[in-house]
């Protein structure tokens, strides 16, 4: 049994170590959440139809009181609500995560000759395809009810896939807490309490001069403030510099903060 043991042993570890592998193993598996998705099309309810619910009940319901009328709002409002809905689907990652842990699909994994994160990276990856509908679904239903890119297609493409790189960054923190906690619904709820303040404390709603000093200093120093201005600048026009530069600044803060603690965490109990 022993010359056996070390007769497997070393492919595994070659196939783990050898150049990029790591890399191709993710794209496989990345390949396989996509598949995933899309046989199960209704996990995308909540990019799809829950962003079209947000936009009809500010637009109509808020915007004549905060901008006079809901046209003029609702060309505030989308693009910000593109960035509170690719965060959003974000903590979806962390909940799938957590649930096929919980299931032994990544015990399957270890039994197969790939590096060792590639499950972790590549289901990652795969939900890339959540923040793509969200982001076309959101430019769909707005073009329909009114709302008019101002800039170009360049700087209008820029601003959704900055918004896409952000939500991409923030979701490794939700990935940390799938892993963390022991129940699925526990990983909704804490990244509800995260959400909640991180998406409505900011200019998204309302100007940010409209508010108390104390909360419009969170307004001003919140990320996801910054990034809504960067995804307005971008579509409607203004300086677009300052809130890019911030936002990719944040984005690289996030990433280097949470997905090797994210990698970690995963290593350790999977």
């Amino acid at each position: 049994m022993t010359a056996v043991a070390e007769r497997v042993s070393p492919p595994t570890r070659l196939t783990e170590e050898r150049p990029f592998g790591i890399v191709r193993h993710s794209l496989a598996l990345a390949r396989r959440s996509l598949i995933k998705t899309a046989r199960t099309p209704e996990q995308l309810l909540d990019v799809t139809l829950q962003p079209i619910l947000f936009v009809v009940i500010f637009v109509y319901l808020l915007g004549g009181a905060v901008a006079g009328n809901t046209h003029d709002y609702l060309q505030q409002l989308l693009p910000a609500i593109m960035v509170q809905t690719t965060l959003f689907g974000g903590m979806a990652t962390g909940v799938n995560l957590n649930t096929d842990i919980g299931k032994g699909v990544f015990d399957r994994f270890r039994s197969l000759p790939i590096a060792r994160s590639a499950p972790l990276i590549g289901s990652v990856m795969g939900d890339l395809i959540r923040y793509v509908v969200a982001v076309i679904s959101l430019f769909a239903f707005g073009t329909a009810v009114g709302f008019r890119v101002q800039t170009d297609l360049f700087h209008a493409l820029a601003g959704c896939l900055l918004v896409i790189l952000f939500a991409f960054c923030v979701s490794w923190a939700f990935v940390l807490v799938g892993m963390l906690v022991r129940e699925p619904g526990a990983v909704q709820g804490v990244a509800f309490l995260a959400l909640f303040p991180l998406t409505f404390g900011t200019s998204m709603i309302a100007p940010s001069s409209t508010m108390p000093g104390w909360l419009r200093t969170w307004v001003d120093w919140n990320p996801v403030t910054h990034v809504m201005n960067a995804s307005r600048a971008l579509q409607l026009g203004g300086p677009t510099a300052g809130p890019v530069g911030v936002t990719l600044l944040w984005s690289l803060g996030f990433l280097v903060v949470f997905a090797p603690l994210a990698v970690r965490a995963y290593r350790r109990r999977a």
